[in-house]
């Protein structure tokens, strides 16, 4: 057999670590909703915590801001779409089990392998198989049963998160216009986009930006999401999106929704019903299968 290329032992791990990290949003989010944090407010100080501390990095690293006009373009549409898809996932987790929310998102590798067909993009029969196998490991993790409420607001919801993060991975494979913008450049000018538009709509909405935020508790969520869900998660999307291509990348974003559903049963005590193992099975083997079969 074949070995792997390199870009597929970069591309890989790297969307292992997104799918891992994004799905970690439960964990940290839910509490603070839970004692009654207002979402704008959550995700501003995620935003924030996260351009500071990557803006800390640039400096410390010598690394250039600068940026041309046509790529702040792309790049504020970019920090639109993945704003967009945070704040409808967190919207989602006021109708459906937080878990369940996280899972209907990875609805969005069909989404981008739809998208890219449009652009003369095919994926390989592989890719193919494992879009399906995931998506019906995901439609049978998400099923419904009695002790799971499926509010159609929070499906829409969740459906609309994976869409616009389908064409936030589509944007940054296809765009020539910023390939040059090294990784944490693009995440830093991306998630700055977010941080404005958040303290923008509190401001509107006049919500106290701390309120209910209280202890040092809450405050180190709030680093965590910076740092997993966000820094992390979108930088490593980056490097996966621009190594093994935005199809196989989502692909391996199963992960995500693996993750959330176990942090929803482990820490929020969630169901954790024979669905879902039986989904979590298929998902993965789907993926084991596709980084077999495509070496490139």
């Amino acid at each position: 057999m074949a070995k792997l290329s390199r870009q597929a032992i970069i591309g890989y791990p790297a969307g292992i670590i997104t799918g891992v990290t994004y799905g970690l949003n439960p964990l940290f989010a839910m509490p603070l909703i839970a004692a009654g944090a207002s979402i704008g407010s959550i995700l501003f100080f995620r935003y924030s915590f996260a351009v500071v501390i990557l803006g800390l990095f640039l400096i410390l690293s010598r690394q250039s801001f600068k940026v041309s006009w046509e790529q702040a373009g792309i790049l504020l549409v970019l920090g639109l779409l993945y704003t967009s898809s945070s704040l409808l996932l967190f919207e989602a987790y006021n109708y459906i089990a937080s878990g369940l929310a996280t899972t209907l998102v990875f609805l969005y590798p069909v989404l981008v392998a739809i998208i890219m067909v449009f652009l003369g993009v095919v994926p390989s029969w592989p890719v193919w198989i494992s879009i399906a196998a995931t998506f019906g490991g995901v439609i049978i993790m998400t099923h419904s049963d009695s002790s799971q409420a499926m509010d159609p607001k929070g499906i829409i919801l969740s459906v609309c998160s994976a869409l616009v993060y389908a064409m936030f991975i589509v944007i940054i494979n296809r765009s020539k216009t910023i390939k040059e913008i090294p990784n944490t450049l693009l995440t830093f000018y991306t998630l700055t986009v977010g941080a404005i538009l958040f303290i923008t709509w509190v401001s509107i909405k006049g919500v106290p930006l701390t309120e209910c935020i209280d202890g040092i508790g809450a405050w180190s969520k709030l680093v965590c999401l910076a740092l997993l869900p966000t820094i992390v998660s979108t930088a490593t999307l980056a490097v996966a999106t621009r190594t093994i291509g935005a199809t196989k990348a989502s692909v391996m974003g199963v992960f995500e929704p693996i993750t959330a559903i176990l942090v929803g049963s482990i820490a929020f005590g969630e169901p954790l019903t024979a669905n879902i193992i039986i989904g979590i099975v298929l998902s993965t083997a789907a993926v084991i299968f596709m980084i077999l079969l495509t070496k490139r």
